[in-house]
């Protein structure tokens, strides 16, 4: 009891307006160990002889505590403490009697909730009563009762909007009935306006994350609620100004709509009436957030609904827009309204399609301005640092020397946004951008360059996404036109491959830059800039291999463990990432240059083989053999110059025990039957049994083996078409017909359906069987192979096929016997394909 006296006095001087007073008891207070101060502080909760603000100092301390040092103290707790501590915490709940000390106690137990649900949203609290009392507190606490406090219900939405968004999807999954009940009851508290508000955030956070199939159920309840708490807020926002409920309500509405698409068609008519007037009528400054929230509900709807049912209304809701979007030049440029308006217009490109082309001279002019936003920087010593906070707006990093590179974050956010909304415009309109693909790339390649600021990473993301789409918008001005335009991109692009420090930013531009060559083919690259990306790769790789002898260094390091082997993991798949990046580009150049880069190619060559080394991890292996793969499948006959470095290897890894590995093997076996030319038959003619070997095996099949498994079944088919010599094709088809189709790798299977209309034209026997017999099976393999989007209908097979299928549907009773083997869902795919050729 003395002991706890003398807590209560320390937490007193915790509060004192003396520094000495308060620092003494801070130091004071960090010598207590973690079990200790949990005690101390749950019992100063509880005491009912303790005054206001001791409690009140003890839960915000208690909820720190839990918040920042919880892996550190809670596992170490015995059992019983564990549950002691949420036993307090529940009965605190249930029986304190100040409202304030109620809603920071519920905080607490919010925030111990939260940090006892896994990441698959499994609760690890052992007593599974206290959890369902926790539940239910937390569903009860959102109610409109009388012993429930209005702060008390407005922690609870808080806790459960910040659970639905931390463990989502399976904290939908598990509590969406309760959760729902709960608060759209707490939204129909007309005496507690915030307590309302808080509810509809929570249910954004709720349906934003839920699965469509979930929510559909309760789509009927939620709608009708929903459109009367917004009927009720429009009258108040007429009669007597209050909006914060209806800017919630507006949100939540567009969030539903967003997640039930479709099914939100029949309530469609019910809201948009009302949202049009709001949008028509709040123009005063106060109105500007609900307007624009309600200008983003409207477009969500639209996009949720469709063309067709969104088209009556199309022309009105575009009117409004453009009317708010010549006014745009009056707006302050904080105005709430211009992030919502860029991003809805946005929606109304994807909802319009080509129509909206007619918009873009009138949408384009703000949104240039608001992309081309120029970040303020500067270069501070200490001194400069004192009198710039982050407050202000500044974010910054130490470059050691007593100096830090700062950014003035304002603005960013918008102009993200912006470019995002510019990266829409090229890719739903493609050619009908053109008129403004110079400008915009004129405004985006700049940015090709490192700030530490999230929003420039994300713009710098965006800007690479947008390079390639840019390109093929340009196609339609001609080849000089769309030459010039590549020409300034190319150099940033390779600049900032060699210079990007953020690895996710430098595999996008990667990505990037190797699009853009496959889109713009041989000669797009002159000798300049084969000699500096030459460097670049080169670099890379040699990078790749110094930071796998590094991570290996650390694992024998004397303070390697669990944690050190997890960060090195990470590291090492941020590395493979960027060497799948290397690979997509030399793949690229490859498909466009052939075997006119070669000699170029040689001075990567050793760094290459020395990824498909036996002793090199299975990922550098896979991405090595890939390289040779695209040699191979290129370079066509020019390859064999290079055998005795990949050969030999890639036969090996046939049988290798990574199934990555053994389809990169497998793949390559097929190119050289395709592609290789003589030189490649001995191997072509040594590799099919181990083939053979590999797709019969036990869990060929399994989800882990089943793509190799698949590349082998095509490589077979590959080396029995366009190398017989090398198989004995009529002991091996009878196997290939019963291996297929093939469901997963879709590039394949449209090989192995080419092969098998190549046999059935030419009525093989072995294929068709004695009297037609396999005819069924082949109806199967199709019906198959079209039901799983295997064949699609601008596949030039798919015709080749449907031709097969008619010719056995004149035949009458044989059509019958095929068909009637079938199931619904095959019958229809046979159907579908007869359709669509």
């Amino acid at each position: 009891m003395a002991e706890q006296q003398q807590f209560y006095l320390l937490l007193g001087n915790l509060m004192s307006p003396d520094n000495t007073a308060r620092k003494q008891a801070e130091e004071t207070y960090d010598t207590i160990p973690g079990p200790n101060k949990i005690t101390f502080l749950l019992q100063a909760i509880r005491d009912a002889s303790a005054t206001e603000e001791v409690k009140q100092m003890a839960a915000v301390l208690l909820r720190r505590l839990l918040s920042s040092s919880f892996e550190e103290i809670y596992p170490g707790l015995t059992l019983e403490m564990q549950t002691a501590i949420k036993t307090e915490l529940l009965t605190s709940i249930q029986q304190e009697t100040s409202p304030n000390i109620r809603k920071k106690v519920c905080d607490i137990a919010a925030e111990l909730s939260r940090n006892l649900i896994d990441d698959d949203g499994n609760n690890q609290w052992p007593e599974l009563e206290s959890v369902k009392q926790m539940q239910c507190f937390m569903f009860d606490s959102c109610l409109s009762l009388p012993p429930q406090h209005p702060r008390v219900r407005y922690a609870a939405c808080n806790a459960i909007g910040q659970m639905a968004t931390d463990f989502a999807p399976t904290f939908q999954k598990k509590f969406h009935d309760k959760v729902i009940s709960a608060l759209l009851q707490t939204m129909e508290d007309q005496s507690n306006p915030r307590v309302q508000a808080h509810a509809a955030a929570a249910l954004i956070n709720f349906t934003e994350d839920c699965p469509k199939s979930l929510l559909i159920p309760y789509l009927d309840n939620l709608v009708q609620h929903l459109h009367v708490i917004m009927v009720a807020k429009l009258q108040e926002l007429i009669q007597k100004g209050t909006k914060l409920v209806l800017e919630q309500v507006v949100t939540s509405i567009a969030s539903v709509a967003d997640t039930a698409e479709e099914k939100f068609v029949p309530y469609y008519d019910l809201f948009m009436p009302s949202l049009k007037h709001i949008v028509e009528n709040a123009v005063q400054k106060e109105l500007r957030l609900l307007r624009g929230k309600t200008i983003e509900c409207i477009s969500l709807i639209g996009l949720a609904v469709g063309k067709e049912k969104f088209m009556p209304d199309a022309s009105a809701v575009m009117q409004l827009l453009l009317k708010t979007q010549t006014d745009f030049n009056d707006l302050e440029d904080d105005d709430p309204q211009i992030s919502y308006m860029i991003s809805a217009w946005a929606r109304m490109c994807k909802i319009l399609g080509k129509e909206f082309q007619q918009y873009l001279p009138v949408v384009m002019g703000p949104l240039m301005k608001t992309a081309s936003i120029k970040p303020e920087v500067a270069l501070l010593d200490t001194q400069d640092m004192e009198n710039i906070s982050e407050d202000d707006g500044w974010e910054f990093v130490n470059l050691g020397d007593q100096q830090s590179f700062g950014i003035k974050t304002a603005g960013l956010e918008e102009k993200a946004t912006a470019c995002q909304m510019l990266v829409c415009y090229a890719k739903e309109l493609k050619e009908g951008f053109v008129e403004y693909t110079e400008q915009v790339v004129k405004l985006m390649v700049p940015l090709l360059k490192f700030y530490f600021h999230d929003d420039i990473l994300l713009l710098e993301t965006l800007l690479t996404e947008s390079m390639p789409l840019l390109l093929e918008c340009a196609r339609v001005r001609g080849p000089e036109y769309l030459t010039q335009m590549w020409h300034f991109m190319c150099d940033a692009l390779i600049k900032a491959i060699g210079t990007e420090p953020d690895s996710d930013v430098l595999s996008e531009i990667m990505h990037s830059f190797a699009k853009c060559i496959e889109l713009m083919g041989d000669g797009c690259l002159n000798n300049e800039h084969f000699e500096e990306l030459g460097g670049i790769l080169k670099g890379k790789l040699e990078e790749h291999f110094k930071n796998q002898e590094l991570r290996q260094a650390k694992r024998q390091d004397e303070d390697y463990d669990e944690q050190v082997e997890e960060t090195l993991q990470d590291e090492d798949e941020n590395d493979v990432y960027i060497l799948t990046k290397v690979s997509d580009i030399l793949h690229s150049v490859f498909s466009s240059y052939k075997e006119k880069v070669l000699p170029w190619f040689e001075q990567l060559l050793q760094l290459i083989v020395q990824l498909i080394c036996p002793n090199r991890p299975w990922a550098d292996r896979q991405w090595g053999l890939c390289i040779f793969d695209d040699v191979v499948e290129h370079c066509s006959p020019s390859s064999f110059k290079y055998a005795e470095y990949f050969l030999r290897p890639m036969l090996q890894s046939l049988c290798d025990s990574s199934p990555e590995v053994r389809q990169a093997a497998a793949y390559g076996v097929g190119v050289m039957a395709q592609y290789g030319g003589e030189n490649y038959r001995p191997f072509c003619t040594e590799a099919i049994p181990l083939l053979v070997g590999v797709i019969q095996a036990a869990e060929s099949r399994s989800k882990e083996n089943v793509n190799a498994t698949e590349n082998c079944i095509s490589a077979v088919g590959k080396v029995m078409r366009f190398r017989p010599e090398c198989a004995n094709v009529n002991e091996i088809l009878p196997h290939w017909l019963g291996w297929l189709p093939l469901n997963e790798d879709k590039e394949e299977a449209v090989h192995t359906f080419d092969f098998l209309c190549d046999l059935i034209e030419t009525n093989n026997p072995i294929i068709l069987g004695p009297d037609n017999s396999n005819l069924p099976k082949i109806f199967l393999i199709i019906a198959e192979g079209v039901a799983n989007e295997s064949v699609k209908s601008e596949d030039a097979c798919s015709k080749r096929l449907a031709h097969v299928i008619r010719q056995v549907q004149a035949s009458g009773g044989l059509w019958t016997q095929c068909v009637s083997t079938l199931n619904e869902t095959q019958q229809k795919a046979i159907q579908d394909l007869l359709n669509a050729a």
